[in-house]
């Protein structure tokens, strides 16, 4: 959101939009899982000892120590869950387009931009489009016509 004020007002008259950038299909999948891994953790918490019998075993002796902690145990596998989830839904981008093309990427680069790098490559693909032309000489675009405007998409 920094760096949108930033852009929003070094370059008024652009159409800024922040989007998430998808991590890779074994993350995000994996992700997806997380969630039914923590019900069914505390679902054998909670039912283990009609659950074992029922496949034939005998409870195993570490079902006994996290049962005897029910809502710590419930509490950690909720938290460390949703910390899992949470880092595998990011992807550690932070990638910038002007007008479709890329002007900075954090995955290839392996480093976030200064706010001055940023306004300065921008600044430098706005010059060559017809809307940094327009911006030089202060002129006032209509928000409502989209084709004269330049966009900037800023994915994380």
């Amino acid at each position: 959101m920094t760096m949108k004020r930033m852009l929003d007002t070094s370059f008024p008259g652009i159409h800024v939009v922040l989007e998430n950038y998808p991590p890779p299909f074994p993350k995000r999948a994996l992700g997806k899982m997380v969630p039914f891994v923590q019900v069914g953790a505390i679902a054998t918490l909670m039912a283990g000892d009609q659950i074992f019998p029922r496949f034939g075993m005998v409870p195993p002796p570490w079902y006994y120590s996290l049962r005897a902690n029910r809502f710590g145990t419930m509490a950690s596998v909720w938290m460390f869950g949703n910390f899992a989830q949470s880092l595998l839904q990011s992807s550690g981008a932070f990638e910038v387009y002007c007008n479709g093309q890329l002007v900075f990427s954090k995955l290839s680069e392996q480093r976030f931009p200064s706010e001055f790098e940023l306004r300065e490559l921008i600044g430098n693909r706005l010059s060559d489009s017809q809307i940094g032309k327009n911006l030089e000489k202060d002129l006032v675009l209509d928000d409502d016509v989209e084709s004269t405007h330049d966009h900037l998409s800023v994915s994380t």
